[in-house]
């Protein structure tokens, strides 16, 4: 019996077999953002079949995705990171997106849509694969606020979303944790792991731990003056988590807890320096940098 998704994915191939690739990407370098638009539509569209993805890559649509991820409208920014998301699935796919630098653009895209949109979704699941390689993790640290970006849709994100923030921040510290591992503290990860740990998806929750433990450990033994610092009740807790149902309950809402009052630290943080830094003590610009540097 013929499903309806069975003949949407044999008209997506037989598209492609009639010939229409070479117009469309006619239309993607074309002056009209309509016709941009139009053309990054039915990439977005006939990408989705596994068969079509190598077809795509081979007519030069890549780079011309990467442009218009740049360059083009809204709507078409949001269309080409999808399609360029489909078209990763297949590893010299995502080599090509590799080389055609396109972290730059999606870090702009994401800082600038909806945390829990679809998009966001997207550029988190390209930038989780393009950071698999050295010069993903490279461009994503170099360009400024791009592990801001990952990191708030870590702590906003849909849960598909969360898992490939999560998933893009372990890759790198794993990759080179002595290299990584302040970029990210930096950003202020450790409130959203933790929550990740209580309210995310179990693929979230185990990469939340992992990460944690990596953020946390250190090269160098612990003194017993440290055995309350806040990262040891924090690996204790963590450590309760894959205990029995009991164990496991009061841990997260120990976890939960320690979420609600680490946000309510931080803003007591923030808060203070806004006291501190007066316009007639201070100049704004000044006060900005002294904040975003926390």
């Amino acid at each position: 019996m013929t499903t309806c998704s069975d003949f949407c994915v044999r008209n997506k191939i037989k598209i492609v077999e009639a010939g229409a690739l070479g117009p469309i990407i006619g239309f993607l370098q074309s002056e009209s953002l309509i016709l941009q638009e139009n053309a990054t539509a039915s990439l977005l569209t006939l990408s989705a079949s596994t068969v079509n993805k190598p077809l795509i890559s081979a007519a030069g649509a890549i780079p011309l995705l990467v442009e218009i991820l740049r360059c083009g409208s809204p709507q078409a920014k949001a269309d080409a990171v999808m399609a360029l998301s489909n078209l990763s699935t297949l590893p010299h796919n995502l080599s090509i997106i590799l080389d055609s630098n396109p972290v730059p653009a999606i870090v702009s895209l994401l800082k600038t849509c909806k945390k829990s949109s679809k998009t966001a979704e997207k550029c988190c699941s390209l930038i989780e694969s393009l950071v698999g390689f050295d010069e993903g993790r490279i461009a994503l640290t170099s360009e400024e606020g791009g592990v801001l970006a990952v990191v708030e849709v870590l702590e906003n994100g849909s849960l598909q979303s969360r898992d490939h923030a999560v998933g893009a921040l372990l890759t790198m510290c794993e990759s080179d944790r002595c290299k990584y591992r302040e970029p990210i503290l930096g950003e202020g990860v450790i409130p959203g792991l933790l929550e990740l740990t209580v309210q995310g998806t179990p693929k979230s929750q185990s990469k939340a731990k992992t990460l944690l433990r990596l953020l946390r450990d250190s090269p160098y033994p612990r003194s017993e003056l440290q055995a309350d610092t806040i990262e040891n009740i924090v690996c204790n807790i963590i450590s309760q988590i894959d205990g029995d149902d009991d164990q496991s309950s009061k841990a997260k809402k120990m976890l939960a807890e320690m979420v609600q009052v680490s946000m309510e630290q931080s803003l007591r943080h923030l808060q203070r320096r806004a006291l501190v830094c007066t316009p007639t003590e201070m100049p704004i610009n000044a006060c900005t940098s002294e904040v975003s540097s926390k």
